[in-house]
């Protein structure tokens, strides 16, 4: 039930009983303690009876009569007949806030101004959509989008749409902007920066035509970019974001290089993870019935796959490789590294390794038991073969025996 109360009135109130009080020294300890009353309101408005802001004023004004005791007229002002309320205007205080008229000062300038440090953010959309993706030909088909290459990394494109502001610094003002970049990498992968929503479908299009062997799910994954031109750091990590000064293109190549990676390599994890799932059920079954059923060819098709994804994770995503924009600039290396940590692309891989060693171990050991069974066979035959022999043989014997008699 306690209303706020206007800071302005209370500057010009402190303001009004200061001069009072330089005024006449015999009412200076009547400002005194209208002062009081209203810093006593200001702080702990339940621990008195607040007066209005007209009766404060008023009695602050009021002369005090030569043959007037300073005691009485003290004791009258701390004992008036009516509670009153404080008057509320804009701009105002709650009473809950406890904030103070020099704090409500520093919030804002006299100016006007407001701080536009902090840039709109700029998301980050990174899709696995296929095993390939033809380069050649996306450059050729849009060569007025082409960004030209910074390092000798062929393994991917960067492509610019949009009208995109030519920053006077080191930026290039994404920030709120309508333009958007796409980095398009071989293996499959493209990270979209600063695309809505309603418009990825689109630029995914774009790339999807000259793309091969194309998933039946898409993978995808989520980040966020933010601009900070007064941070004390380069940069600055936070929870599925990234703070730094300025984003440019090497920034945007180092980043996409690592997401390209991430949503690849979470792709051939699920790959791994159904592999094992199977030998798992194998076993599982081997163990219920002591019987291996599976044909050679599923096998190798099995080994097949192991490899080609090892091969895949480590050649074509260049999971080890440094970016030579990190290794150019330590600004960018520590970016990547950052990227790398948040992503856990080395743990990723050391598990992925571990499941391909697992797969491995299965395929050695299922392929020494088909290898088993292929010379049980072989055995048997042969020893099918000696009897059959051993069997023409009699007959011959005993058919010869018969003529001469």
């Amino acid at each position: 039930m306690w209303r706020t109360l206007d800071c302005s009135a209370l500057r010009a109130l402190r303001l009004r009983s200061f001069l009072f009080a330089s005024s006449s020294s015999s009412s200076s300890s009547s400002a005194a303690a209208s002062c009081s009353l209203i810093n006593t309101c200001s702080c702990s408005p339940s621990s008195i009876t607040v007066t209005t802001l007209t009766t404060i004023i008023t009695h602050s004004f009021l002369p005090i009569p030569p043959t007037t005791n300073r005691a009485s007229f003290s004791h009258s002002r701390h004992f008036l007949p009516a509670p009153v309320r404080c008057v509320s205007s804009l701009p105002t205080l709650d009473w809950n806030d406890a904030v103070s008229c020099s704090e409500v000062d520093a919030e804002g300038t006299d100016d006007g101004t407001v701080d536009h440090d902090t840039k709109p953010s700029i998301p980050v959309r990174a899709f696995f959509f296929s095993t390939s993706v033809d380069l050649k030909s996306l450059v050729e088909q849009n060569k007025q989008n082409f960004v030209p290459p910074s390092s000798r990394m062929t393994n991917y494109v960067v492509l610019k749409f949009g009208d995109i502001c030519d920053s006077k610094g080191p930026g290039v003002f994404l920030s709120g902007s309508s333009g958007c970049y796409l980095v398009v990498f071989q293996y499959g992968s493209i990270v979209l920066f600063n695309v809505p929503e309603h418009e990825v479908d689109g630029y995914l299009k774009v790339v999807k035509k000259h793309a091969s062997g194309l998933l039946p799910e898409m993978r995808k994954d989520e980040y966020e970019v933010r601009e900070k031109p007064a941070l004390s750091t380069w940069m600055q990590g936070g929870l599925d974001y990234i703070m730094l000064q300025y984003l440019n293109i090497d920034g945007i190549r180092t980043i996409g290089s690592v997401l390209g990676q991430s949503i690849a390599l979470d792709y051939y994890g699920r790959q791994v993870d159904g592999m094992v799932a199977e030998f798992t059920d194998i076993n599982r079954e081997m163990e219920a019935t002591g019987k291996f059923k599976m044909q050679r060819k599923k096998l190798f098709q099995l080994v097949g796959k192991a490899n080609s994804n090892l091969a895949d994770v480590i050649l074509k995503l260049g999971l080890f490789e440094r970016s030579d924009i990190a290794w150019k600039d330590a600004k960018y290396a520590q970016i990547w590294e950052y990227l790398r940590d948040e992503f856990e692309l080395t743990q990723r891989f050391a598990s992925l390794d571990f499941k391909l060693k697992f797969v491995e171990h299965n395929i050695r050991f299922l392929q020494e038991i088909l290898q088993n069974r292929k010379s049980d066979f072989l055995e048997w035959l042969i020893i099918a073969l000696i009897g059959a022999e051993i069997l023409l043989s009699l007959y011959d014997i005993v058919q010869r025996s018969t003529m001469k008699f």
